[in-house]
């Protein structure tokens, strides 16, 4: 069973190729045009990917020896993301599968997000509590089998990936900025500059109100010495990424305590951070949680874990035709 998967939901265009249920390729073409407009430009987005996608999945089919005709499905990202980027990957998708005679997989982008932790071991047990954050997202997912997720706990506001790469902007940190918040606070003292939590009800997070406290806290440090940012630099970031990484595994341990789950995973582009994965393998060796860590490459949008869904919808008969359309958001459905 060979499946072509791929993704190409925000700024990464990627394919991979899965063998019953191993991961044979994955590339990814970074897009670095957005880096001189400090954020990622939608229509520039759609432009790379049109460039990209045709070496990309050659290089996949190559790299994984596999050829067209050997491949019994495609699979794309259909949402959530931005509509003219998803278009661009589902319309090469579509196109394939019909002038191959094979069937479609759709694949929501969170999901797989989840579901890389299959790619390798160790893999979760079921049930498993997955803490899903990235720029767009930020959800406690109760995972009850490959198909069958529910989100207990996410954003009323911002993403916490949102929050990391504003207040980098603040500090005049070059896009993306929140791997560079993560490296500097490695050399700072988290403990220096507290700022407030928020207050949200159950399982819930918001990231509005700790931007907005950041952001005046900084003016005013700037007001009495112009070169404070300079100066505390690694300081204030290791401050900032402390209260987010805090928030977010308040609640995670709050929902473990809630479900009685203690198989605790963490997915997207933010379980990148350094300090997220030492705070939680800490906290989970504290209560007894056995804890799951995608390795890198899995984190950051890729097609390996739009591959691995995929997989497990084409075990499930789960398939979906040439009407499917992309959709920039895309409700977290079992």
């Amino acid at each position: 069973m060979n499946i072509l998967a791929i993704e190409s939901s925000c700024d990464e265009t990627s394919a991979a190729v899965i063998t019953n249920g191993k991961i044979c390729s994955n590339v990814v073409a970074t897009q670095l045009i957005h880096t001189q407009y400090g954020g990622v430009v939608p229509e520039l987005a759609s432009r790379a990917h049109q460039q990209h996608i045709v070496p990309v999945v050659d290089k996949a089919l190559t790299d994984a020896k596999v050829g067209k005709i050997d491949l019994d499905a495609i699979a794309f990202t259909q949402g959530p993301g931005l509509l003219g980027a998803l278009l661009v990957g589902s319309s090469f998708a579509k196109s394939m599968a019909l002038g191959l005679g094979i069937p479609l997989i759709a694949v929501h982008h969170m999901q797989a997000h989840v579901l890389a932790h299959f790619i390798d071991d160790p893999r979760p047990q079921f049930p498993f509590l997955c803490l899903t954050v990235s720029g767009g997202h930020t959800q406690i997912v109760k995972v009850n089998g490959p198909l069958q997720m529910e989100i207990i706990g996410e954003t009323r506001d911002d993403a916490v990936g949102e929050a990391f790469d504003k207040t980098a902007k603040l500090l005049d940190l070059p896009y993306p900025g929140g791997p560079l918040i993560d490296k500097h606070a490695a050399a700072g003292n988290p403990q220096a500059y507290p700022f407030p939590l928020p207050e949200m009800p159950g399982l819930d997070f918001s990231f509005s109100g700790i931007k907005t406290s950041f952001l005046y806290f900084l003016q005013k440090r700037v007001r009495e010495n112009p070169d404070f940012i300079h100066e505390n630099l690694d300081d204030i970031c290791a401050s900032i990424q402390f209260t987010l990484i805090d928030i977010l595994l308040k609640k995670l341990k709050r929902a473990s305590r809630e479900t009685g789950i203690k198989e605790i995973a963490i997915a997207g582009g933010v379980s990148a951070n350094s300090g997220l994965r030492k705070s939680l393998t800490e906290l989970g060796s504290q209560l007894g949680w056995q804890v799951y860590i995608p390795a890198f490459e899995y984190c950051t949008d890729n097609a390996a874990m739009i591959a691995m869904a995929a997989h497990f919808k084409y075990l499930a008969n789960d398939f979906t035709d040439q009407t499917a359309s992309p959709l920039a958001r895309m409700e977290f459905h079992s």
